[in-house]
């Protein structure tokens, strides 16, 4: 995949720290950007979608 994306909450302030995803029509693989190397974690878009959807809603 050659469309990871970073989060714009990440930057030099924040050490640029932080998780990158990439999409494709079906699933989110996710991984963290300071190793990238290290390898991805890939789950069904669906799934992901939820978990965003309820990390919004957590206080």
């Amino acid at each position: 995949m050659d469309n990871w994306r970073k989060s714009s909450y990440s930057g030099p302030g924040d050490g640029n720290e932080c998780v990158e995803v990439a999409d494709t029509r079906t699933h989110v693989a996710i991984r963290d950007s300071k190793d990238p190397a290290a390898g991805t974690l890939t789950v069904p878009a669906g799934s992901f979608a939820r978990f965003i959807e309820a990390l919004k809603k957590t206080p």
